[in-house]
């Protein structure tokens, strides 16, 4: 019997594990396509504005630049950057203390950092799943399918290879199903999840930095302030 033969004669319900693995199997792709994708543009991103941000053009010019298309989605590094440079802006022009302003900025860029953690998790829990209950899916409907095979040798009351195989190589494509969906699932998760880390550990060291060159310029120009 071919294989489409095989899950054509399985019981409704290994049918219907089957569908549901195919299902995640397929939502899954979608979703390593998506977030590779989007990780792709976001490392691209990041590296351009990075280049920008340490070419040495004025970091008001650069928050401009940043600014101008309003309908544009920031991402990654430059939306830590307008966050802090904004809050850095409204903070100075109302002539508040060095360490107030430092708090302000850093909140705002933690604040900006915590909705793009959310954007690069967004969809790997998903995955998780996938990857974790996907096998015991096709447990569950390879044990049944194997049930249903026993009956069915109890039934004709002769036990032999031909009786007993079909039944059980349809309950086992219910485990090759599961064991399909599951593998690319838990490749794509820790491939994910390890690139979010390092990208996490880059924002977070670009925030330290922006946080100290902000406070280098604000000693700066009090101290040019309080020479005149």
């Amino acid at each position: 019997m071919s294989f489409l033969g095989l899950i054509g004669a399985a019981s409704a319900l290994v049918q219907f594990v089957m569908l549901t693995l195919v299902a995640a199997s397929i939502a899954s792709w979608v979703m390593i396509y998506q977030r590779w994708s989007y990780y792709r543009s976001l490392q691209s991103s990041d590296r351009a504005f990075e280049s920008d941000f340490w070419s040495g053009e004025d970091l008001s010019q650069l928050y401009a630049r940043s600014r101008e298309d309003s309908s544009r989605v920031l991402v990654g590094l430059e939306a830590i950057f307008v966050a802090g440079f904004k809050e850095f802006a409204r903070l100075r022009s109302d002539a508040t203390r060095i360490d107030d302003i430092n708090q302000g900025v850093s909140r705002a860029m933690r604040i900006a950092r915590n909705r793009e953690e959310d954007r690069l998790e967004s969809q790997l829990p998903f995955l998780a799943s996938v990857a974790s209950t996907s096998p015991y899916i096709g447990l569950f409907g390879t044990v049944w399918g194997i049930m249903n095979s026993f009956r069915g040798l109890s039934d004709a009351g002769q036990a032999t290879l031909a009786t007993v195989a079909p039944g059980i190589s349809e309950a086992l494509i219910a485990t090759a199903m599961g064991l399909f969906a599951a593998i690319p699932a838990v490749m794509a998760y820790n491939r994910f999840a390890a690139k979010m880390e390092r990208i996490i550990n880059d924002h977070e060291t670009f925030a330290e930095e922006f946080t100290s060159l902000l406070h280098r310029q604000l000693l700066a120009a009090r101290r040019v302030a309080g020479q005149k």
